[in-house]
C-alpha cells in the first residue's frame, strides 16, 4: 500500500517530505546496513532518478545515518527542522521529537543518541547484536508510548502546538507540518495576544490513519489515502 502511495506522489507532486520514523530502527556501519526496506529505498531512489526532490527527515527511529541515505539513494537528509516555501508561502517542516516544553528524559536521551562518542560505541557491536538491540528498544518504546499517541486531549495537551506558537511569537510561519504524534492533526495556532495566527499540522502515521499532508497554491491539507 505506503509503495503504492508513494507512486501516486511520483507522478503528482514536486516535493516529498518524509518526516521521520520511516523505518523502525536504523543504523549505518561503514560498509554494513540493517537487513530489510530494500523495495522501499529502491522505489525512493526510483523517484529521485525520475526527478522528484525527496527529503527525509530523521525521525527518533531512524535517526542513525552517516550519508548511506543520501549517497545512494539521492535524498536530502535532514536531522532538523526546515524552512519550506511554497506559492509564496513559509511552513517549517520536520519529524517533531524533542520539541516544545516537558519530556526533559527524552531530551537529554536524544542529545545522547545524536553524540558522535555514542554512535561510535553502538557501531563497535557485531551487527547482529546491535541491530537485535536496536529492534528491541524501537519495540519497547512503541508499546509504551501507543496509549498517549493515541490519546488526544484538547489543543491545550499539544506539546507541539506549544513549540509552534513559541515561533510564531518570533517569526511568521503560514504552517508548521511534524510527525512524530502519530495522530493526525490540523490545529489552529494563536499568539498570546491574538496578533498572529497560524496552522500545525501533524501527518499522523500510515500504519492506523494512512493520513499525510499535501501542501498546494491553496496552502495545506490533512488528507487520508484511499487506493
Amino acid at each position: 500500500m505506503f509503495l503504492a502511495w508513494l507512486e501516486e506522489v511520483g507522478r503528482k507532486g514536486d516535493a516529498l517530505h518524509l518526516v521521520g520514523d520511516l523505518i523502525d530502527f536504523w543504523f549505518e556501519w561503514r560498509h554494513v546496513v540493517p537487513k530489510g526496506s530494500v523495495r522501499l529505498l529502491g522505489k525512493l531512489a526510483e523517484l529521485v532518478d525520475g526527478g522528484l526532490d525527496v527529503h527525509w527527515h530523521l525521525g527518533n527511529h531512524d535517526m542513525w545515518t552517516r550519508g548511506y541515505l543520501s549517497d545512494e539513494l539521492g535524498v536530502q537528509v535532514h536531522a532538523d527542522p526546515i524552512e519550506v516555501m511554497h506559492a509564496g508561502q513559509r511552513y517549517l517542516v520536520g519529524h517533531g521529537d524533542g520539541l516544545g516544553p516537558g519530556d526533559r528524559k527524552y531530551k537529554a536521551l536524544k542529545r545522547l543518541f545524536r553524540h558522535p562518542a555514542a554512535r561510535w560505541a553502538f557501531a563497535r557491536l557485531h551487527p547482529d547484536t546491535a541491530f537485535g538491540i536496536g529492534a528491541r528498544m524501537s519495540r519497547d518504546s512503541r508499546a509504551a508510548g501507543a496509549e498517549v499517541e493515541a490519546r488526544f486531549d484538547g489543543p491545550e495537551g499539544e506539546w507541539l502546538l506549544h513549540h509552534c506558537r513559541s515561533i510564531l511569537e518570533q517569526e511568521h510561519y503560514d504552517g508548521f507540518i511534524f510527525g512524530h504524534r502519530h495522530l493526525p492533526l490540523d490545529l489552529e495556532v494563536v499568539t498570546a495576544d491574538g496578533s498572529k495566527t497560524s496552522r500545525y499540522l501533524n501527518c499522523g502515521d500510515w500504519i492506523s490513519h494512512r493520513s499525510y499532508v499535501t501542501v498546494d497554491d491553496n496552502g495545506a491539507h490533512l488528507r487520508y489515502w484511499k487506493p
